[in-house]
């Protein structure tokens, strides 16, 4: 990705940025220029996105975070803080989907679980983070929905209901804070081709042909097309662009 001018000296934090989408998304965020905070809760997977970026020439600090804990999610903005003085831009990425079970099938734990990791994680997130954009006037932040936050699945009800959350919680926190120069915006992208959906399709090939049977563009996305999203949705390209939902779905919504 080219060099964006306006993100040099400022700082990004992007969360699950130990692999697939996160990692992606933290390595364009550097690419761009940005000082990146790579969050994950594998510190192993997160200290290589570090040396990633390391290796093409950016700066990047790890640290461990659980989304749902509120001390952690505070901490890892106070990293950001501490080191480079200042955060800018925010890819609250960092979710997790629960198996495929019917709704009445689904325990408590697995609810609380996949909502407090997607819908709770995000708020706690933006928690953390807008007070830090307040204080130089302006950010950036996107959130990471889903297809599934506008559109249902058969028995995926917790993810369903968690990606909802994340497109009102978007909406909700860009009405507040479009006042202060903060602009807030979510992805919804379908099936993206990550190392863990390639080892899965690996496994099964019949379901990589059902799943890019359903995308008019004929294949599914990438981590890459999903990052150059969110950087340009953080850029001054985007200056009047708050409060929205990017679907990034290869026309399926559209059928």
């Amino acid at each position: 990705m080219r060099e964006v001018p306006e993100f040099h000296g400022k700082v990004a934090v992007v969360t699950g940025a130990g692999s697939g989408i996160g990692r992606a998304g933290a390595l364009a965020f550097a690419c761009a220029g940005a000082k990146v905070v790579v969050a994950d809760t594998n510190a192993r997977s997160g200290a290589e996105t570090v040396h990633l970026i390391a290796d093409a020439g950016g700066a990047a600090v790890f640290v461990r975070v659980d989304v749902a804990r509120a001390a952690d999610v505070e901490a890892m903005v106070g990293t950001a803080v501490r080191t480079w003085g200042r955060l800018d831009f925010a890819y609250n990425n960092a979710g997790i989907a629960e198996p495929r079970i019917p709704l009445t099938d689904l325990t408590e734990e697995v609810w609380d679980q996949t909502i407090d990791i997607n819908l709770k994680g995000v708020w706690l997130c933006m928690k953390y983070e807008i007070p830090q954009m307040l204080r130089h006037g302006r950010g950036a932040i996107v959130n990471m929905s889903s297809a599934v936050g506008l559109v249902a699945a058969r028995q995926q009800a917790a993810y369903v209901a968690s990606k909802h959350g994340v497109v009102g919680l978007t909406k909700a926190a860009a009405l507040e804070y479009a006042h202060a120069g903060i602009r807030v915006n979510a992805i919804c992208p379908g099936a993206i081709r990550t190392p863990a959906l390639d080892r899965f399709i690996t496994d099964n090939p019949q379901i990589e042909a059902r799943l890019v049977g359903r995308y008019p563009i004929g294949r599914l996305g990438t981590p890459e097309e999903v990052a150059a999203a969110a950087v340009w949705l953080c850029s001054d390209a985007a200056a009047f662009i708050t409060g929205h939902t990017l679907v990034m779905d290869g026309g399926a919504l559209a059928q």
